[in-house]
């Protein structure tokens, strides 16, 4: 070290004192370096705005508002993106481009951007953007929805479809199913007729079924488990500035959001090691949860890829019981809003169980006024409005726009699902227009992507759909519902909440008096 700093010249003494002298000495060559920098800083700006006029001129991009030095459109979002981003949608067109932050996003809000994007270009979207939250989180992104397109997503998306979501293993938990449903069935029996908060009953049996189905057992409210996984939700759907302005990166750590994830990172990672051991180690002859049958299959998968599916079973958990809890609220909510529809629909489920004391999911298959009201309310509320994110791999125009690679791609489902050019009175609650249609959820019909499409949709869709058609048979069968006593049906409040799904604001109270 010695000899290092006699070799080395001491151009500029540390102290302020010898600053000042060394200025004074050497001012001609302090102006001639200040200048140059400046010149050279100057020049590169200069070539750097240049090129991205030409850049502009020559492709042709989407209509895009007026945006803000640093923070781009970020400041337009609001509190409710999907209902801003329609509002601005209504002005500068179905496509749309947007500058949030450093990230260039197309917004698409009609059914034929929307087949552009999930089937006719369904590769080049087939991506996912980059996400701080999902790498730290997800163990650099090794899970089945965030991670990006190649052949890691294909494993895991095949043993997904083939293993763990197929329509055998969905039929395989149907006592489960029941059960729940039906221990929900009691707990309101129980009630009494007085009020009832439906949206917690709701959320207690959705936790409930999930939670079997994935992991084998239950968990109570109490349990550190479900503490940590409603903080992962939060994390994950929370905007970390660092993805979009990295300059004010730091505010994360001020905020203390960085620390957040590290935590609950390390908490879940020890939690997931212990439910390998458990049932790695487990001699049960119960019914295979969805734990049981990944570590089953002759797949060589690394262990974090292991617990990042484990994870990724969990985050579809949380996905799932918000996705299957938030539809089931707006089903209930708008039949509240509509009795005669509800009166119609309790008299088809009457007609198929004739007279049985419980319905089964073999009973649903002929409730087809059912099935159109659950359409409906999912058209009108998709439970999750502004679908998981895209990213381009290249580029690709789109109805003579250009879309550069690595473009952010938002596909508006809420807006989608009323535009009047896809639907008569789009904000009417009308299940008949259901009832002499081939239009369904399945992702062939893009007027109506509640659970998206193309290679990204929801691989779920038949669990979700068969623990929502079970649940509201169910509570339409055995009991009769009305508000609060004094309440309009024109007073319940349908505003919905912000975030990754979109719930009801304000809690669904009701009285239900049993039917028999």
């Amino acid at each position: 070290m010695d000899t290092i700093s006699q070799s080395t010249p001491k151009m500029i003494p540390q102290t302020p004192t010898s600053l000042q002298q060394w200025l004074q000495e050497h001012y001609h060559l302090y102006w001639f370096i200040s200048i140059t920098i400046t010149l050279i800083t100057t020049f590169s700006l200069f070539l750097f705005y240049k090129s991205s006029l030409l850049s502009k001129k020559k492709l042709k991009l989407p209509p895009c508002p007026l945006i803000l030095p640093l923070v781009g459109n970020l400041h337009q979002l609001g509190s409710l993106p999907h209902r801003s981003l329609h509002a601005l949608s209504q002005k500068h067109g179905p496509l749309m481009l947007l500058h949030l932050g450093k990230v260039p996003a197309i917004i698409i809000s009609s059914a034929e951007l929307a087949q552009e994007i999930m089937k006719t270009h369904d590769l080049i979207f087939s991506s996912r953007p980059f996400s701080s939250m999902a790498n730290s989180l997800l163990y650099n992104s090794l899970d089945i929805a965030l991670s990006p397109y190649g052949e890691y997503w294909r494993q895991v998306r095949r043993i997904s479809v083939i293993h763990l979501l197929s329509l055998k293993r969905v039929q395989s938990f149907g006592s489960i199913r029941e059960e729940e449903v039906y221990l929900m069935v009691d707990k309101i029996h129980a009630s009494q007729g007085s009020l009832v908060n439906l949206s917690e009953i709701l959320v207690a049996v959705t936790n409930a079924v999930v939670c079997r189905v994935a992991l084998g057992r239950k968990y109570d409210r109490s349990n550190r488990f479900r503490e940590m996984l409603i903080e992962f939700a939060i994390l994950l759907g929370s905007f970390p500035l660092k993805d979009f302005i990295p300059w004010l990166g730091w505010v994360d750590r001020i905020t203390g959001l960085d620390a957040r994830v590290v935590n609950n990172s390390t908490e879940m990672d020890s939690f997931f090691e212990e439910v390998l051991e458990d049932h790695i180690h487990s001699k049960t002859s119960e019914t295979s949860d969805l734990v049981d049958v990944l570590l089953s299959l002759d797949v060589p998968l690394s262990r974090d890829s292991t617990k990042a599916i484990i994870l990724t079973i969990q985050q579809r958990k949380t996905a799932g019981t918000d996705t299957i809890f938030t539809a089931l609220e707006w089903i209930m909510a708008e039949l509240m809003r509509n009795p005669k529809v509800m009166e119609k629909v309790q008299e088809e489920i009457k007609g198929v169980v004739k007279g049985k004391a419980k319905v089964s999911e073999e009973d649903i298959v002929e409730m087809i006024y059912l099935k159109a009201v659950i359409k409906e309310a999912l058209r009108l509320h998709p439970p999750i409005p502004l679908l998981v994110p895209r990213e381009s791999t290249e580029h690709v125009k789109l109805h003579g726009f250009d879309i550069p690679e690595k473009t952010r791609v938002v596909i508006n489902a809420w807006a989608i699902g009323r535009d009047p050019k896809s639907w008569e009175r789009p904000e009417a609650f009308m299940p008949e227009r259901f009832l002499n249609s081939e239009v369904d959820f399945k992702g062939q019909h893009f007027e109506f992507i509640p659970f998206g499409a193309g290679r990204r949709g929801c691989p779920g869709i038949m669990f979700a759909i068969s623990t929502i058609e079970l649940a509201a048979a169910a509570l339409l069968h055995h009991f009769d519902w009305k508000l609060p006593d004094g309440m309009r049906t024109e007073e319940l409040d349908m505003s919905e909440t912000s975030g990754f799904n979109a719930h009801m604001k304000t809690s669904l109270l009701v009285q239900a008096t049993p039917r028999f």
